[in-house]
Formats: structure tokens, sequence, C-alpha cells
């Protein structure tokens, strides 16, 4: 047994170190506070599917990758919150920098605030569970440029796995009660000693946040979140997580009725300026394996195969960066290959003589 000089030294130490590491950081460190988030407008983009507009502009791939100078007080969570993006995603794009002080990197790092928009459905919500971002595409008129916003969520566990499949949103519910499921219950009597039965909306112990849109696959619900640090992660009992500030917007956009589907996506194939782009993430619930047979597949489904260097692709599916990776050929330009439809050649395959010149590049409308 230590005798009480002892503590008394010991927790000395532990005083003096803590003043110590208090006083290294400096007086311009950053404090993060929860009014600091939701600041950045709701980016909203638009694309064009490759069987609609003009020939041969597919954009399926929305926004763009900025970079970020983190400061000492930065952390992951923080800044992915600020700019939009779950954990997942801010650590799957800059591998080697601590998610606690990337400030030790003495580098800029990467922001991934570009998509590939899952294929194929686009109306509605659609929930892609390996990205575990949520994009929601608004209604539009025939003639009106399709838009789609996005956020990150959380999603359930490996015991607690978020289930693929459509679905429609039937109830809307501001600051709901939250009734714990029997299981759930039990759970936390094991591992918290927690023994109610509901938690009343509108308390700060409530996990459902301010905001709840129940789903017509039973038990399932969008809702916001009292520990926003677990959006980008696999830590829910299934149901989908929002940020507060996210689904403070979402909510009063989607009505009941709305549509959406659960896909279940490690690879994603894109277009953009006649560029193809592949977006390859980490097989959470272990449903999707074989990755370079998968992307090869779907690559041939859409025709783009020919297109794509082989290296550009193995580095991307090795990599699993969760960002969009240009895998187009080098030699790639804009002709016609079929009457009326443009679409990228090899250029040692262009014909001189070609009537048709480069199109000009649409302007991706996004921010």
């Amino acid at each position: 047994m230590w005798g009480g000089t002892t503590w008394r030294i010991l927790f000395g130490l532990l005083v003096l170190c803590a003043t110590a590491a208090s006083l290294a950081l400096p007086a311009s460190a950053r404090e993060w506070v929860e009014e600091d988030f939701g600041q950045l407008p709701v980016a909203v983009y638009t694309f064009t599917l490759p069987d609609e507009g003009h020939p041969g502009q597919a954009r399926t791939v929305i926004g763009d990758l900025t970079s970020y100078a983190p400061t000492t007080g930065d952390t992951f969570y923080d800044v992915g919150r600020y700019y939009g993006l779950g954990h997942n995603e801010m650590v799957g794009a800059n591998p080697g920098v601590d998610e606690w002080i990337p400030a030790q990197a003495n580098a800029n790092i990467v922001l991934p605030t570009q998509w590939i928009l899952p294929c194929c459905r686009y109306e509605g919500l659609v929930i892609n569970i390996p990205e575990m971002r949520l994009y929601y595409y608004p209604p539009h008129k025939n003639g009106e440029a399709r838009t789609v916003v996005t956020h990150p969520v959380g999603l359930g566990r490996t015991q607690w796995r978020t289930p693929q499949g459509e679905f429609r949103v039937t109830e809307k519910t501001k600051d709901p009660t939250w009734v714990i499921p029997e299981s759930i219950r039990q759970e936390r009597i094991e591992e918290k000693g927690y023994s109610e039965k509901l938690i009343k909306g509108g308390t700060p112990e409530n996990p459902l946040g301010e905001y709840r849109m129940r789903l017509s696959i039973p038990l399932y619900a969008i809702h916001g979140t009292n520990i926003p640090w677990g959006v980008g992660m696999s830590v829910s009992h299934g149901c989908l997580r929002m940020y507060p500030e996210d689904i403070d917007r979402l909510y009063p956009r989607t009505p009941v009725g709305t549509t959406g589907e659960f896909a279940y996506e490690t690879v994603k194939i894109g277009e953009r300026h006649g560029r193809v782009y592949v977006e390859v993430h980490d097989d959470i619930y272990g449903q999707q394996p074989g990755r370079w047979r998968h992307a090869v597949s779907e690559l041939e489904s859409k025709g783009l195969l020919d297109l794509v260097d082989e290296a550009k692709l193995h580095t991307a599916i090795s990599e699993v960066r969760g960002i969009p990776v240009d895998v187009s050929r080098n030699d790639l330009h804009l002709v016609d290959t079929r009457p009326g439809v443009f679409r990228p050649k090899a250029t040692n395959e262009i014909d001189a003589d070609d009537p048709y010149s480069r199109p000009k590049q649409p302007a991706d409308d996004g921010g």
C-alpha cells in the first residue's frame, strides 16, 4: 500500500504536468464552441446525367477538393463538422495525419468536399452506407437543372447494421421523446446501469436531438444527435445521426412521403469534363468484397472501361481515400464516336479531319 505522502507527491506531479502542458499552448490556440458550427451556407450542386442534356456532357462529380491550414486547437472532428464532413471522410482523405493534433503535420490538410453521386437513384433521399453520406435531390420540373445537397451521417455499428433497401418518410417530429426499445434498454442497463424506459424530447440527454424523421423501415429514422462526434462513424443502433445544424436545414425541406433508398456502394463511378473518376470506400459491413472486380464490372457496364488507365485505377482502389480520383487515360480528348454523340477517346485514334471540336467545358454550379 502506498502511504499518504506518496499519493500527495504523485498528485502534485500530475498537477505540475497539467500546468506545464497548458502553459505550452500558445495564446492564439483555437477554441471551438457550438456556435461556430452551421455558419456556412448549404451548398447546392447541379449535375447532369449521362442520358440527359448535351451529348458527352455528363457531370456526376460534384464539388471540389480544397485545403485547410490547421492551427493549434484544431481537430478533425471540429474542422470536419465546420465544413460539413464526417470523421471518416477527414481520416480517409488525410492518411498519416494525427486527427487530434493535425497542426503538428506543419502542412495543409485536405478537405474532401468533392463527391461522386451514387448510382442510380436521383430523387428524394439516398444514403450510401459505406460512405456514411446522405444525398437529397429536391423535386424539379422538366427543363429545370437537377440539383442535390449532401450531408454526412453516422450509422449503425456492426451488430446494429443500418439496412439496405427503399423507404419513405412516414412521420416528422420536433423534440421527439425517445421510447427506448427493450433490446437497447437491456444493453444500457448492462453497460451503464441506466434503466429508464424513455427520455423526454428537448433534453440534453436525448440522443435523437431536436428533429426526427421516421422511415417506413420499422424502428429506423433519420434524426439529430446530442453527440455530434459520432457523425461519420458506425456508433448508432442502426438509425442515421446528423449534425444538429444539418438536420435543422434538411427537416423542413423533406415532406412526409419523401421516398429514398439505403444504398451500398464501396466503389462509385463518375464523369466530369470528359474524364472518368472513381471513389472508393471501406466495406464497413463486409458485404461487397473484391473491390477491383467490382470496379471493373461497374466501368464496363457504363461503357467506360476502355477510357481508364489501369495503373491509376489500381492506385485508387488500393488507397481507399474516399475521394474522387481521376483514373482516365492521359491521352483522352472529347470527340464523336457515334452519330450525334460525344465521348472521350484516345488521341491516337482521332481522325485529323474530324469536324467536331472539343465541346466547351461546363462550369460547376456548385457552391
